[in-house]
């Protein structure tokens, strides 16, 4: 089981990599700050400072169609943010 499951590439996260050091992941919702600093630091071999954890419900979304009205819900999912140690970066686009 991976418990990261994606990087955050936005224009607010490439900000907050830029100007304070941190950035974000996608995680497993059953996953702990340990369990995701150890992952990190395996990972990305870096030192974590610390992480923040956000958990995001789903939201009702409906919409208008020939057939009718079709409603659900969009995922739930968990974000964390890592603050690495001075000096230390994470590049997302080294594989490309």
């Amino acid at each position: 089981m991976s418990i990261l499951l994606k990087p955050i590439i936005t224009e607010k996260m490439t900000a907050k990599g830029t100007a304070l050091n941190q950035f974000g992941f996608i995680v497993d919702k059953r996953a702990n700050k340990i369990q995701i600093r150890n992952e990190v630091e395996d990972l990305y071999n870096v030192q974590v400072l610390s992480v923040n954890t956000m958990n995001y419900s789903g939201k009702q979304k409906s919409r208008n169609t020939k057939s009718g009205i079709i409603s659900g819900r969009t995922r739930a999912y968990k974000k964390a943010v890592v603050k690495l140690a001075d000096g230390e970066t994470i590049d997302f686009f080294s594989n490309i």
